[in-house]
């Protein structure tokens, strides 16, 4: 089911709201916004709204056996990819960047937020479809500029489809495959990065793939690799 509002403040703060009622909301259910007008990215960030544009949100609820949950960034960036892939005419145009990006040529042209709420993932997701906004330390960019913009209710059908189906590749298949797809569409090995740190620090290095757990694997100057388990990648 993909419920549509006309305007909420952000779409993850409603879902967490309900879980945190105790309502339950179920896996394959979305709320999708035409405008949000406290939408959040990664590290407090405010998200554009631009009109048109795709913003939803939907819950997993995690498993005991289910893998790590953070993970689902991954799961989360392929279900994007395969979603945007048909509507952009040169695919190999599109990259994913850990954690949670979508590129096109290089411009950021999707975010992904995950929040917990207690047994459940909150999977918040925007791509820029019709409208890109500009920011002051990346390129961003839409799919309007290859193109007429796509009808946000038709992509908002494909993606819920596309999540759907790696939901159940990461359960039934665990986490090997979906970080081997990753690497294929991913920041090739020996990108140069710059990693922002949540405390603040900043480190330089070359990207050396995941560990088992989809954790970054950060190639420092002088040779020694550092696990990265969360942090603001910058492509160099």
């Amino acid at each position: 089911m993909i419920r549509t509002v006309a305007e909420t403040g952000s779409t993850n703060a409603d879902l967490i709201a309900l879980l945190s009622a105790g309502e339950r909301v179920g896996e394959g259910d979305w709320l999708v916004a035409d405008r949000q007008t406290a939408g959040r990215g990664r590290q407090g960030r405010t998200w554009f709204d631009g009109h048109g544009n795709f913003m939803g949100s939907t819950v997993v609820h995690t498993a005991p056996n289910d893998p790590p949950a953070h993970s689902l960034a991954l799961v989360a960036g392929l279900a994007v990819y395969e979603a945007i892939q048909p509507l952009c005419p040169n695919p190999s145009a599109l990259m994913l960047k850990w954690p949670n990006d979508v590129l096109l040529a290089g411009a950021k042209l999707c975010g992904i937020l995950l929040e917990r709420a207690g047994d459940a993932v909150v999977i918040g997701i925007g791509v820029n479809l019709a409208a890109a906004p500009d920011l002051p330390d990346r390129r961003t960019v839409a799919l309007s500029s290859l193109g007429p913009a796509p009808d946000r209710d038709s992509f908002a059908a494909q993606l819920a489809a596309s999540l759907d189906r790696e939901l159940e590749r990461w359960r039934t298949f665990g986490l090997a495959p979906i970080i081997r797809r990753w690497l294929a569409v991913g920041t090739p090995e020996g990108t140069v990065l710059t990693v922002h740190e949540p405390d603040g620090g900043v480190l330089a290095g070359q990207f050396a793939g995941l560990d088992g757990e989809g954790t970054l694997r950060l190639r420092l100057e002088d040779g020694s690799v550092r696990a990265i388990h969360a942090g603001d990648v910058m492509l160099a």
